[in-house]
């Protein structure tokens, strides 16, 4: 294993170039294996929950899944708030911002971006729940893309551009995600559903973020400065990806004909999670597919 490990290292190295030596030592980021094999584990439960539920009562987690909201609404609107302050305190420079150029403030920015990466694991829980609640027309194709590809991505971040010009969409993506997790707590309380209008808002709001990163980041080529190319033109290609899948999504949900279509299977699966938020329903057809009907959960 140490070998293997040895010599993922050096293809990296080769790849990417040296390492930020910053965060040497730091949980999770000194091996990519962990982080590998999280996602494969994700993977898997996402083929398998489905089966092992199927004969199965759902659970409700009611209770839990208020606790679980609450607490990524709190962590999402703690790394918003430092990556702002921590932006303006380095003063960073909106076109483009080197990962060495800050000072201390790239060290702020470093360690908000760490809980960042790791929260991403923490947001696996959102497709474990659809799995128990047994609500599997929400795991769809962009929803386990989405979640597992981030995971992936920060840990390569992380370990070369921890900072500097990688701050822009982590930020705009952590307070899209207190909107969107306090959305999620609040509908995990049935009394509140009838209240909550701007689920559709924030669907444009992903959209707006992404194309703010696109601009942000395109910034970074065309004034460029010490920040590394290469991770500019991928940020571009993810970015554009997440628009083709999150449009078809919009269109999909929210149109009148696609609205019409799910009006009488989402209303029975209202429970704690948004059912046409960040892509957990859409035209794409669900991971399950063979998902017999049940009926209303009386709980």
């Amino acid at each position: 294993m140490e070998n293997f490990d040895a010599s993922l290292s050096t293809y990296f190295k080769a790849l990417l170039g040296p390492r930020d030596t910053r965060v040497k030592g730091w949980f999770l980021l000194d091996n990519y294996i962990p982080t590998f094999i999280c996602s494969v584990i994700y993977l898997l439960i996402v083929w398998l929950g489905p089966k092992y539920m199927k004969n199965r009562q759902p659970f409700s987690c009611r209770g839990i899944l208020v606790v679980y909201n609450l607490g990524l609404t709190l962590l999402s609107l703690y790394m918003f708030c430092e990556l702002v302050t921590g932006v303006w305190e380095g003063r960073y420079n909106f076109f483009c911002q080197g990962t060495r150029s800050a000072g201390e403030a790239d060290m702020k920015i470093i360690r908000v971006l760490w809980w960042y990466y790791f929260s991403k694991l923490i947001e696996f829980m959102d497709t474990f729940f659809f799995i128990l609640r047994k609500n599997n027309h929400q795991i769809t194709v962009l929803h386990v893309y989405h979640h597992a590809s981030m995971l992936n991505i920060w840990w390569f971040v992380m370990n070369w551009v921890p900072c500097g010009h990688s701050y822009f969409g982590a930020t705009l993506n952590s307070f899209i995600h207190v909107l969107m997790y306090s959305y999620y707590g609040l509908s995990s309380v049935p009394s509140m559903r009838p209240y909550l209008w701007w689920k559709k808002y924030i669907t444009q709001g992903q959209l707006l973020q992404f194309v703010l990163t696109i601009i942000q980041t395109s910034c970074g080529v065309i004034w460029p400065c010490s920040f590394p190319l290469g991770w500019l033109y991928f940020q571009i290609g993810y970015m554009i990806s997440l628009i083709a899948f999150f449009t078809n999504f919009y269109i999909q949900t929210y149109n009148k004909k696609g609205a019409s279509r799910r009006k009488e299977h989402l209303k029975d699966h209202q429970n704690g999670s948004v059912a046409a938020v960040n892509g957990h329903t859409n035209s794409f057809s669900s991971l399950e597919n063979h998902v017999k009907p049940r009926k209303q959960r009386k709980d």
